[in-house]
């Protein structure tokens, strides 16, 4: 049973002679600094000098630093900068500074678990990954609550290595919440599964071929968006809220009938046979291989795919009816 802990079992107090030096101020940067800032800690953050990220960090009260300098500087260092471009960071920026005695923090295992960084043997290396975006960590902290997370020690050089991680995991507010124990190839295993097959390559894929479907049938768009794309929230708030079970006790008969008879027809045999290809490319590497390659190349498949998908019908319509709707723009 997978174990949870809570903001008893965490002690902030490992923490406060140390200083964190978190590299990248994007959303998990930023999310996660603030809040280590207003947990009493000492943050520095370490990113590229005069650019955007380097004023916004001092915009909100925080000391910035190039990611040389706050490397040295820090006794743990996060990498928060995208999957892509840490190894490069870490091996001209991060690595020279990496002394016995330190701590390596990641938000995802990416680079530790397919050897893209290969820390010494004598620092230890935690993970403290949110399961939500950078502005959420950070609100829920302003609310006083919290976004669960996941902890994984990849390496306990010190023998303390845990209760740093359980320090930072509290300072960023993520055991208000919860957070549960994995391994850096779990997380990151689990995570391009969730991503690719489901969250955001499997859902955006059926949603645009039920559309796709329903215009060629020659339905209007607009009416095609609507069941294809807007209601999916409906029902994925419910989900979330409460499971599949609030989800079906919530909507129609007809629609709890025609759902669970036709939905296993379409995401079937030949759908399953496609995931377990997918987490077989994650399990050996291939897909890593593949991603760092294309980051190495200036990305030119995801540039091409970004286009194709921004120029499709759906978009169009979508935007076009979203405008109908100001209360979409609230956040």
């Amino acid at each position: 049973m997978v174990n949870i802990f809570y903001d008893k079992d965490a002690d902030l107090d490992v923490l406060k002679d140390k200083t964190i030096a978190v590299i990248g101020y994007g959303s998990q940067g930023a999310g996660q600094a603030q809040n280590l800032h207003d947990s009493g800690l000492d943050v520095i953050i370490g990113v590229r000098k005069g650019g955007e990220s380097w004023e916004l960090a001092k915009n909100d009260g925080l000391a910035v630093l190039p990611m040389a300098d706050a490397a040295k500087k820090g006794d743990l260092i996060q990498i928060l900068v995208p999957d892509e471009i840490q190894g490069a960071i870490y091996a001209g920026e991060i690595a020279p500074s990496m002394k016995k005695g330190k701590t390596l923090c990641f938000s995802h295992g990416f680079n530790i678990h397919y050897n893209q960084i290969v820390p010494p043997k004598d620092v230890d290396v935690i993970m403290v990954a949110p399961k939500g975006p950078g502005f959420l960590v950070r609100r829920t902290y302003t609310e006083g609550n919290g976004v669960p997370a996941l902890l994984a020690i990849y390496q306990d050089a010190s023998g303390n290595a845990r209760e740093t991680c359980m320090a930072y995991a509290k300072g960023i507010g993520a055991t208000r919440a919860g957070v549960l124990e994995t391994t850096f190839k779990e997380e990151t295993e689990t995570d391009l599964f969730g991503e690719q097959v489901d969250l955001c390559g499997g859902a955006t894929c059926l949603m645009k071929a039920a559309f796709e479907t329903l215009v060629t049938a020659g339905y209007q768009p607009e009416i095609a968006y609507f069941e294809t794309f807007h209601e999916m929230k409906l029902i994925i708030d419910l989900i979330h809220e409460g499971g599949l079970s609030k989800m079906w006790y919530y909507v129609s008969n007809t629609a709890e009938y025609g759902g669970l008879t036709v939905g296993p027809k379409v995401i079937n045999e030949q759908s399953r046979e496609a995931m377990k290809e997918a987490l077989r490319r994650i399990q050996n590497g291939e897909f890593a291989k593949e991603f760092v390659l294309e980051g190495k190349t200036n990305s030119p498949v995801l540039n091409a795919l970004e286009r194709q998908e921004n120029e499709h019908q759906v978009e169009k319509v979508g935007k076009e009816l979203r405008a109908m709707m100001p209360w979409l723009k609230k956040d």
